[in-house]
């Protein structure tokens, strides 16, 4: 056995038989006219192909319309969730809402949000 052989040099011919073997069944049935049994089968090997690339292609238009990218309206964190489902804060974890295209705090009616402001105080000269 020879090691120092170029490895890119050598041909692997092993499914060369089996191709040669169905495109001679494939020649024959047509031949003697059985046309559409060879066109179901390519028609299904066609299929066999596209139903994954289409499937993937529609997955990803949908996840594009679903996915909402935002940051979150208490802590400012960005995350990512889906439209129109409930989630929570990963960093903060506030239960929140996403709606159109936004994330949201579900608050109960008659609740007044206020945002809290720090003011710094001077103590005053008693003199």
């Amino acid at each position: 056995m020879n090691n120092f052989s170029p490895k890119f040099v050598t041909v692997n011919q092993s499914g060369l038989g089996c191709g040669l073997t169905v495109l001679a069944v494939a020649l024959l049935l047509s031949a003697i006219g059985l046309k559409w049994v060879v066109n179901g089968i390519a028609l299904l090997i066609l299929l066999l192909f596209l139903a994954p690339t289409v499937g993937f292609l529609v997955f990803r238009w949908w996840l594009k319309r679903k996915l909402v990218d935002g940051d979150c309206p208490v802590c400012q964190y960005h995350f990512t969730g889906f439209e129109g489902q409930p989630c929570r804060c990963p960093s903060c974890g506030e239960v929140l809402e996403v709606s159109n295209g936004q994330f949201t705090r579900p608050t109960p009616p008659g609740t007044i949000d206020v945002q809290a402001v720090d003011v710094s105080v001077k103590a005053l000269d008693e003199s």
